[in-house]
């Protein structure tokens, strides 16, 4: 999604990110196990596993958590098998929706993808029904905060970040996929801590809301899709202006 939908949801779950707390260590959790199993337990030759350990100490997530997690990836402690899978679809109002899931059951997945699109006045669609409409970048949105434009134009940059925008609240430094972890290590050894770090679908273009009860209606579906537990990450292409969004 875009920067300011982004921020505007980061903003609104961080009431809510205690009582979540568990769905997201799992969520990281399968991230760290697949990450692990694909390119081994040392985050220093692993680019993907350096990245979602600092999205994990992030978190405050306990360090015994992410090395069960790295033992079960590379088969030292016993556990499930993950797959990934993307879906895709339309929320209410021609919203275009990417649904990432990390599953250890593939049809309780696509059932509970199907039935919630279904609930909640959307249709999931079939592979590249919407992914056209965006593009694959990494994200790091970093509130004003914790560090000023020039610095991090200079870090980011320099690391191989292609765009810088400035926000009211936030910057948003884009990059290509390749130099996600470039960026990502650059950005750590600096002491700059992004509030979100991914590698996102960006849509290339935006859908308007113009109403509160029209934004409701989309962010049921998000918000219930995101709550999945087999759910990783939902993209969207909403653009839902703050004083639209809704507290809960």
């Amino acid at each position: 999604m875009s920067g300011h939908s982004k921020w505007s949801t980061i903003k609104r779950k961080k009431g809510a990110a205690d009582a979540k707390r568990g769905q997201i260590f799992s969520r990281l959790s399968k991230d760290i196990t697949l990450a692990a199993k694909n390119g081994g337990g040392d985050p220093d030759m692993n680019p993907k596993l350096r990245t979602v350990l600092l999205k994990a100490r992030a978190e405050n997530m306990p360090i015994d958590n992410m090395d069960r997690a790295i033992k079960k990836g590379t088969g030292e402690l016993p556990g499930v098998v993950y797959e990934e899978f993307v879906y895709e679809g339309y929320a209410p109002h021609g919203v275009a929706v990417v649904v990432e899931v990390t599953t250890d059951n593939k049809n309780r997945a696509a059932s509970d993808v199907r039935s919630t699109f279904s609930k909640n006045g959307g249709n999931l669609g079939g592979a590249g029904s919407v992914a056209f409409m965006f593009q694959r970048n990494g994200q790091f949105i970093i509130s004003k905060d914790k560090t000023d434009e020039e610095t991090l134009m200079d870090v980011s940059l320099e690391a191989g970040a292609e765009d810088l925008k400035v926000e009211d609240e936030y910057f948003e430094v884009l990059a290509p996929l390749t130099e996600f972890d470039h960026v990502s290590q650059a950005l750590s050894q600096a002491e700059i801590e992004p509030d979100n770090a991914e590698l996102a679908y960006l849509p290339n273009n935006l859908t308007p809301i113009t109403t509160a009860e029209d934004a409701k209606q989309v962010m049921r579906l998000i918000d219930t899709l995101d709550d999945l537990d087999d759910v990783q990450n939902v993209f969207h292409n909403a653009d839902i202006p703050a004083e639209l969004m809704p507290e809960d």
